[in-house]
């Protein structure tokens, strides 16, 4: 007779396996990108323009063949094991994540109108106040991105304007694509097929946040205060948490990468825009309140379907503290839950941070 598989046991196992999963992901990554990344050493003030567009490219490409080659690898290693412990059914995992970047000529229109309703509704507001009320927040981004540094990937923000937009919307493009592939089409998308859909979620928008919250640990910021990085990470931990989500729901990933990449083009503009010697409120004239109107415009043609993802989303986030009825749990199986999913999303942050 098999030994019965209590509510805890199958909540720390769904997350152990998912880890496992999560490791070869980053191994794959790690040691295809170790001949990449090699080029960045090579660095030089001829080649400071071209390398890092190259290298961005490069690791988007990476880090989706990664997550391909590692679902279809620990689906077949892990196959048995996981039968027992995940929730949803495990049918080639790679083409599912392969097909959230599927546009259809039905939905075509629907998954750009998101990207901008994300983008004009959470991003923007949430950059302008943060530089409004605390404008030193681009004087750290600036000194943690490393722009001082000599021969540094992002060495294109102290460029000409020319130079700069060329290189922004390049590699803004393909750091939008890579941090949503792993972020969104993997650790929440992945882990909503292991355990409860919300802490795929929670999980997903930890790692995300740790990982701007990361940049304290960059020499170049050494100098600032630890509150900028924890504004940082508590923005980005909130956006982690919206992108998963409408992910999830939609099983889009598109929207994502449209707004997370608008949104870092338009915060490099910000910070270039600073960095040229000019005032936040001339950046917040010319860039940040046309922007606001947009979103404003937006706000009212789509308040319908705004007001119903907003009632379906604070619905499925209150269900997170909720027992889940799905692995028969107690109130005390939930707070366990609850401390698993903050922690092996710890876990998953201090491997990345090592290997990716």
């Amino acid at each position: 007779m098999s030994r019965l598989i209590t509510p805890r046991n199958k909540i720390f196992k769904q997350r152990l396996y998912f880890m496992l999963e999560t490791l070869i992901v980053f191994l794959i990554i790690f040691l295809i990108l170790l001949y990449p990344t090699y080029f960045l050493f090579l660095m030089d003030e001829s080649t400071k323009t071209i390398i890092p567009i190259a290298y961005q490219i490069v690791r988007a490409l990476v880090i989706i063949i990664a997550i391909v080659l590692a679902l279809v690898f620990s689906n077949f290693l892990l196959q048995s094991q996981k039968r027992k412990i995940i929730l949803e059914e495990d049918i080639n995992p790679s083409i599912k994540f392969l097909n959230l970047f599927a546009i259809k000529r039905s939905n075509f229109k629907y998954q750009i109108l998101y990207g901008f309703l994300i983008l004009f509704l959470i991003f923007i507001p949430l950059d302008f106040f943060g530089y409004l009320f605390i404008p030193e927040i681009l004087e750290y981004q600036a000194y943690s991105l490393g722009v001082y540094t000599e021969t540094s990937i992002n060495s294109y923000l102290l460029e000409s304007y020319f130079i700069f937009l060329i290189s922004v919307v390049t590699i803004q493009s393909f750091v939008a694509i890579y941090e949503e592939a792993l972020n969104r089409g993997f650790l929440a998308n992945r882990g909503s097929e292991y355990f409860n859909k919300m802490s795929a979620v929670i999980m997903s928008a930890f790692f995300f946040g740790l990982a701007h919250f990361s940049y304290i640990l960059y020499p170049s910021s050494f100098a600032v205060s630890i509150v900028f990085p924890l504004i940082w990470f508590f923005q980005t931990f909130f956006v982690g948490i919206v992108l998963a989500m409408i992910l999830i729901r939609k099983r889009w990933i598109i929207p994502g990468i449209i707004a997370h990449a608008l949104n870092n083009i338009i915060t490099a503009h910000a910070i270039w825009n600073y960095l040229q010697g000019n005032d936040f409120i001339i950046i917040a004239f010319s860039l940040y309140l046309p922007l606001l109107i947009v979103g404003i415009i937006l706000l009212i043609w789509q308040f319908q379907r705004v007001k119903e993802g907003l009632s379906i989303g604070i619905k499925d986030f209150s269900k997170y503290f909720k027992n889940d009825p799905k692995i028969r749990e107690t109130t005390s199986d939930k707070i366990i839950r609850i401390l698993l999913d903050f922690l092996f999303g710890l876990i998953i942050y201090g491997v990345g941070i090592i290997l990716i």
